[in-house]
C-alpha cells in the first residue's frame, strides 16, 4: 500500500486506496494536533473544530465519489456519515455550550474515527478493489491479452 503523508494512518486501518488513506491520516493528524494544543492550554479551538468537520465532510464526499465512480452502492455508507456528522455537530456546539468535557471528546473523536474505519471503510477498500480488479478484467480480450481502453 501507499504510504501516507504524515504517517499518522496506522497500517491495520489503510483501506488500500491512496486518496482515502491520504485523507484517513491527514484526519488522524489533525486530531493529534488538536489533542496536543487543546490539552495544553485546556481550551477548545472551535475553529479547529469547524475546519476538522469540514474536512469530514470533504472526505465523505471523496468516498461517496469514490463508490460512485466504481458503481458500488454506498447508501447505507453515506447515511452512517450524515448521522456522524450531526452527531460530531451537535457535540461541537456542546462543546461551545460548555455542556461536553474536552478531553471526553477528543477521546471519543478518536475511538470514533477508527471504528468507522473498522465498520465501514474497510468494507469500502474491499469493494472498490473487486471494482478495480473486475474492470481491469473487462478490458482483457478471452485470450488474456489486454485491449486498450
Amino acid at each position: 500500500m501507499d504510504e501516507v503523508p504524515h504517517g499518522l494512518l496506522p497500517t491495520e486501518l489503510m483501506i488500500g486506496h491512496p486518496e482515502v488513506d491520504a485523507q484517513h491520516d491527514e484526519i488522524f493528524c489533525r486530531i493529534e494536533t488538536l489533542k496536543a494544543v487543546m490539552l495544553e492550554d485546556g481550551q477548545p479551538h472551535h475553529a479547529e473544530f469547524d475546519a476538522l468537520i469540514a474536512f469530514f465532510e470533504l472526505h465523505f464526499a471523496t468516498e461517496e465519489a469514490c463508490a460512485q465512480a466504481a458503481g458500488i452502492d454506498f447508501s447505507a455508507h453515506a447515511r452512517e456519515h450524515l448521522k456522524s456528522l450531526r452527531i460530531l455537530s451537535r457535540a461541537v456546539a456542546d462543546l461551545r455550550d460548555g455542556r461536553l468535557d474536552l478531553r471526553t471528546f477528543l477521546r471519543y473523536l478518536e475511538y470514533w474515527f477508527e471504528q468507522h474505519i473498522n465498520d465501514f471503510d474497510k468494507a469500502l477498500g474491499h469493494r472498490l478493489e473487486d471494482a478495480r480488479a473486475r474492470g481491469s478484467r473487462s478490458l482483457r480480450s478471452p485470450a488474456g491479452i489486454g485491449l486498450s481502453a
